[in-house]
């Protein structure tokens, strides 16, 4: 049975199989959690994120889709790049964002990860509500089926979403 975990902490800190990064479609960088998460991982991350653009993706990673890296400098073994979906400009963005995590999940299913843990993906710049988001978080993590996985964190940044995140997984309906 899947243990689901909802924290405020820093997700480049965390010790487990796998962590999943809010990235752009260039796979390359930027702000936020991504500039965070390419800063610790260190140099060898951007070098092999190029190369999987120049043999694999020259336009990038679509909307919804994933790759995974080593986590190189980080603690966790693997990064779990995960593109969200702007909010006003992709058509979708439920489910864009559903696939991102849902696409996260099943790449770590199949690379036997039993530890992962998720950011707030298209919060940020892409400018999903943050409510909105989680309740989309809510629905994948109710209705997926888990094999491997045993424990999934939810790290976010701030307590704003942190309890936000809180208060959609665990108020009382």
């Amino acid at each position: 049975m899947m243990e689901l975990k909802i924290i405020q902490g820093d997700i480049t800190q965390l010790e487990l199989d796998a962590i999943v990064n809010a990235a752009n479609p260039s796979i390359l960088g930027g702000a936020g959690v991504d500039g965070a998460i390419h800063k610790v991982a260190g140099p060898e991350l951007i070098n092999y994120c190029k190369e999987i653009r120049n043999r694999h993706l020259p336009k990038g990673v679509p909307t919804g889709g994933v790759i995974i890296t080593p986590g190189f400098n980080l603690p966790s073994k693997y990064i779990i790049h995960a593109v969200g979906p702007v909010f006003k400009r992709d058509l979708n963005p439920a489910i864009l964002l559903r696939s991102a995590y849902i696409n996260s999940l099943n790449l770590a299913e199949k690379r036997d990860v039993k530890t992962i843990a998720f950011p707030a993906i298209s919060t940020g710049i892409y400018g999903y509500p943050k409510d909105l988001a989680a309740k989309e978080v809510k629905s994948v993590m109710n209705s997926y089926k888990f094999n491997n996985i045993e424990e999934v964190t939810l790290c976010y940044f701030s307590a704003e979403d942190t309890n936000i995140a809180k208060k959609i997984f665990f108020k009382k309906v």
